[in-house]
């Protein structure tokens, strides 16, 4: 399964919308925070493209490849950020670490103090308008949540999910700056299961050699291309947007629709079995993946996108071809329970005697905890 064309993708994103184009350099001057990289790299590189955005300024503890933009290199939390931000408009903020590897203390410290940093900053230099990312995971992974959630719904995740902590704590400071800094204006962008370059539980989910479903479960999948993310903030960054927006794919796919296009078949366990066994690997340290991030391979938690559709924007990839871009990103990778093998621990374990395997390990870690209690 491949996905389209690469230059028919890339025309039909650059056609995305820019109604009332107006002569260079007469649009807003914009700063990105984490522009050296990933999602901040594309979207640095695309406004600096664009004909609506009079100067880029990046942002980033090293510089990246987008030449015509600006460069300041320095980490986010240091305040002298605010000279920096001297005669910007309008500042996207992508510095945050979300990585599976990361330490959890230094992501928090980093990730909140990052944000309350920009925004501090972005106030003080008379920046008017801040768009932060965080997910679509902050409205939790429920089992009454509605199909499609509304954008206005309540935030119900807790803390117990990779970085979804973080990402919480990132969008009750949105709400309370414009209270402590009056005129300034936070837009959030909150993008569904992301992908491309993206390296995230979730991601990892169609790297095993077998789809884990908990039984009596109603798994629902709704994916953002990275491109259709960057698209979206430019939307917001050209102030065609506000307030909290989601970003993803028309729709949804279900779990059966997700076996028959990846072809991988499911291995069904039961909630007490799943949900034990990956809080036990996680807590010994095998797997990187805490017991909260299989909650959303588990509800739902697709999210409506009718704010960026009044507004104009669609997105330029349906999830069947997210998801084959995904299968085609991951082919070769080997995860189980979270856990990416290399090639030879995974020949060597085979597919199903990898996940026996690890099941296996955390029943034996608690057996040795009952007979040491014993003694």
């Amino acid at each position: 399964m491949s996905s389209p064309d690469p230059q028919v993708r890339a025309a039909r994103n650059h056609s995305t919308p820019a109604a009332g184009r107006g002569p260079s350099g007469r649009g807003p001057v914009v700063a990105v925070t984490g522009a050296a990289t990933g999602v901040g790299d594309l979207l640095t590189r695309r406004l600096a493209e664009s004909d609506e955005v009079k100067q880029v300024v990046a942002l980033d503890e090293r510089r990246g490849e987008a030449t015509e933009a600006q460069w300041h290199i320095l980490d986010v939390r240091d305040p002298a950020i605010a000279e920096k931000l001297r005669g910007v408009d309008v500042v996207v903020h992508l510095a945050l670490d979300l990585g599976l590897e990361s330490d959890p203390a230094a992501r928090t410290a980093y990730n909140v103090r990052g944000t309350q940093t920009v925004l501090t900053a972005a106030a003080a230099a008379g920046v008017h308008r801040v768009v932060l990312c965080t997910s679509a995971m902050v409205y939790g992974a429920l089992p009454e949540n509605d199909i499609p959630l509304s954008e206005d719904a309540e935030l119900r995740a807790t803390a117990e999910a990779t970085g979804v902590g973080d990402l919480l704590e990132i969008e009750r400071l949105a709400r309370r700056a414009p209270r402590a800094h009056p005129g300034l204006n936070v837009t959030v962008l909150r993008p569904a299961v992301l992908v491309g370059g993206t390296d995230t539980a979730l991601t990892r989910y169609f790297e095993s050699p077998r789809l884990l479903v908990v039984a009596g479960s109603r798994p629902t999948w709704q994916f953002c291309h990275v491109e259709d993310l960057v698209s979206a903030l430019e939307y917001a960054a050209l102030e065609k947007v506000e307030g909290e927006l989601a970003v993803g794919c028309d729709g949804w796919l279900e779990q059966e629709e997700i076996e028959e296009l990846s072809g991988i078949r499911r291995m069904e366990l039961p909630s007490a079995v799943a949900l034990g066994a990956a809080a036990r690997l996680h807590r010994i340290g095998l797997t990187p993946s805490p017991a909260g991030d299989l909650a959303y391979t588990m509800h739902p938690w697709v999210v409506s996108v009718s704010r960026l559709h009044d507004a104009g924007w669609r997105p330029q990839w349906t999830n069947e071809e997210v998801l084959a871009a995904l299968l085609e990103e991951v082919e070769g990778r080997h995860t189980v329970a979270g856990r990416r093998l290399g090639r030879k621990d995974a020949t060597a374990a085979g597919a199903a005697g990898a996940t026996v395997a690890l099941l296996g390990t955390a029943a034996l870690v608690r057996r040795a905890r009952k007979a040491r209690r014993r003694i």
